[in-house]
């Protein structure tokens, strides 16, 4: 995909490079947690405070200054988005991903704000969904609305998944946005209680969430068909079916089990994300989430 080259003065982009976490202390996820998390999110595309909303077991208060231990943060956006080339196609995504959807909240009338992008190494501390590592994979925190990647992440993709290609690494970053997407909305709120409320059917709305934030990636695509080249549709559907809970319990060697999905099937995310890019229009995701879905 040819994005144009990002510039920083329309994005907010840092890095954060981490050490050991503190002991204890609130906002500070259990490592059951994490590893719960971390084999729910395999591989890629969750939304962290949503999958640790399923579990119900993270005290979403912050620590005092939000970093772990021996936590480096570096807020050289050009450094940052110059320091390799998977960090600069994550700072044009970003910066394209905010161009796009910016009109259409003005045209909808809702406040947008764009999201932080936290090209991190090793571990990470947010502001309020806790700390992670990078097993846990790339994430959105709907609390600080910081979208959180290990670069190191993409040659997983290539080297386990088969998923290489630079559109597949910028559907990473798409579908993460689309998280944004629905927190500036007001509807991750809706179905964060909707789980609570009713938590037989956390898994499914987990996996409308999902889907949704697939269809708003390939919205994004779609709404930048120029910039699309050949290979890019092909790259999309290999990563989408890649990831799906059906493929990741069967290379996991466990059971297909449907009613433990909760990011979709592998044919449910190659179709989301084809509605998305073949439409062009926001609107067309809105079907995940018909009124009798709550």
């Amino acid at each position: 995909m040819r994005l144009n080259p990002f510039d920083t003065d329309n994005i907010d982009v840092r890095s954060s490079k981490g050490g050991r976490f503190p002991g204890g202390g609130a906002g500070q996820l259990g490592c059951g947690t994490l590893i719960l998390a971390g084999v729910v999110s395999l591989l890629f595309g969750t939304d962290l405070g949503q999958t640790i909303a399923v579990f119900e077991t993270v005290d979403q208060a912050t620590n005092g200054s939000g970093q772990a231990g021996g936590q480096t943060v570096s807020t050289d956006e050009q450094a940052i988005c110059t320091s390799s080339q998977y960090a600069r196609e994550a700072c044009s995504a970003l910066d394209s991903l905010n161009a796009t959807w910016e009109p259409v909240f003005d045209r909808a009338g809702i406040a947008f704000a764009p999201p932080s992008l936290d090209l991190f190494e090793g571990s990470v501390s947010t502001q309020g969904c806790g700390s992670a590592t990078a097993a846990v994979g790339p994430f959105y925190c709907p609390n600080d609305q910081d979208i959180y990647i290990d670069t190191s992440f993409y040659d997983t993709m290539e080297r386990e998944l088969g998923a290489g290609g630079d559109f597949a690494r910028l559907y990473v970053v798409a579908h993460e946005y689309g998280h944004h997407i629905q927190t500036l909305t007001g509807l991750a709120g809706q179905v964060r209680s909707a789980q609570q409320q009713n938590p037989s059917r956390a898994n499914q709305l987990q996996v409308r969430m999902e889907l949704q934030a697939d269809c708003y990636a390939g919205v994004w695509a779609g709404k930048n068909r120029s910039q699309i080249e050949e290979g890019d549709f092909e790259e999309g559907m290999r990563a989408a079916a890649a990831i799906g809970d059906d493929a990741i319990s069967e290379r996991m060697g466990g059971r297909v089990s449907p009613e433990n999905f909760t990011h979709g099937t592998s044919e449910q995310r190659m179709e989301a994300l084809r509605l998305g890019m073949r439409s062009g229009d926001d609107t067309v995701c809105d079907r995940y989430f018909a009124p009798e879905s709550f």
